[in-house]
């Protein structure tokens, strides 16, 4: 959907009704007129910025870009996923094998979850290193679970990050702040699955998902700076 959106939006400004250097509509009002959700603006703008055909400022809006000569608009056909449907797959996906980690974790399991969220505070984030990090917490949790597909599964889904939409949206929603956040509920899931709690190691892995769509979903913008102080204050 997002693909189309963007599709829509790119149709706009090629027929003159966005101009290079004008300003976009907000977030809010392209969803009203396009009739989506306010993730699929988003997942379409960002993509239009990886093109290149329009730019975000954060505080001020998002603007109509003069168009490379080499840009080019997403293949109708490419296999890149929204970073918002991913992370609503994984929250639906991890919750469930969260919740039988609880369940059949061993002694050795719980190790490897520590070890990475022991890891992951170690680190600075964003970087490299904090993803490998964060991917091995995920996989550790996985892998209580003995099944070589469902470890093979999350280590993709998690992967789908490093596409060039998720990485542009990551840019500008993650920082330290985000990252301990972050780092607080992972070490909610391995408390739950050391409890053997399945219920609370199923709720606070769907919660640590639908918090990371909560993140990348504050308004950049005109509204940005408002959403901001409301975050941080939160």
């Amino acid at each position: 959907l997002y693909r189309h959106v963007a599709d829509q939006l790119r149709a706009l400004i090629d027929s003159g009704e966005y101009r290079v250097g004008s300003k976009l509509p907000t977030e809010r009002d392209l969803a009203e007129q396009l009739k989506v959700s306010r993730p699929t603006v988003r997942e379409a703008l960002i993509a239009l910025e990886v093109e290149g055909r329009v730019r975000i400022r954060v505080g001020s809006g998002i603007y109509v870009s003069e168009p490379a000569p080499l840009a080019q608009p997403l293949p109708a056909t490419a296999e890149i996923e929204g970073p918002f449907e991913l992370l609503r797959a994984r929250e639906f996906i991890e919750g469930a094998i969260a919740e039988q980690a609880a369940r059949v974790a061993t002694p050795e399991d719980i190790a490897r979850i520590d070890a990475s969220v022991e890891a992951m505070a170690t680190v600075q984030h964003p970087g490299e290193a904090s993803m490998i990090h964060d991917r091995a917490f995920h996989v550790a949790i996985a892998g209580c679970l003995d099944n070589a597909v469902l470890v093979r599964v999350v280590g993709e889904l998690f992967d789908q990050r490093l596409n060039p939409y998720f990485a542009k949206l990551a840019h500008y929603f993650e920082n330290p702040q985000s990252w301990n956040a972050a780092l607080a509920e992972h070490r909610a899931i391995r408390d739950a699955i050391v409890a053997r709690d399945s219920e609370a190691a199923r709720v606070t892995m769907r919660k640590h998902l639908a918090r990371s769509q909560e993140r990348f979903a504050q308004n950049f913008g005109t509204e940005a700076s408002s959403a901001s102080r409301g975050a941080r204050s939160g």
